[in-house]
């Protein structure tokens, strides 16, 4: 309750920082064996466009896993087909190029927005 109780705060005091179209953008999780010394320990994830250079790193990774096959056999072994692996790759892909399509389009209404208050001042 604490943390979510911060956490709205957080979101309250920097709300120009997070944007509409990104519902529910803030999870947390509170885990009951903090490290040592504190009495807690929490994860903060926010999903904004800055995770796309997480998922590139990933990605990058995996190709260069999946081009050695490294540990594939493990996954044939229990089922899985090469073909599923492709797929995740097209997804991280797509869902790259999604966030990316979403900072694009966001730096550019930020940039009309600069440039209409830019022309009211001017007048």
């Amino acid at each position: 309750k604490e943390v979510d109780e911060q956490i709205l705060q957080v979101q309250t005091k920097n709300s120009s920082y997070f944007v509409e179209w990104i519902p529910n953008n803030i999870k947390t999780a509170v885990c009951n064996i903090p490290p040592k010394g504190l009495k807690m320990a929490a994860t903060f994830i926010g999903n904004n466009t800055a995770i796309q250079e997480l998922f590139k790193r990933i990605n990058e990774q995996f190709k260069a896993m999946f081009k050695r096959k490294a540990f594939l056999h493990w996954y044939i072994g229990e089922g899985m087909d090469e073909m599923e692996f492709s797929e995740a790759e097209s997804n991280m892909i797509d869902l790259i190029s999604e966030y990316q399509q979403y900072q694009e389009a966001t730096a550019e209404e930020e940039e009309e927005e600069f440039e209409e208050e830019e022309a009211e001042e001017a007048s």
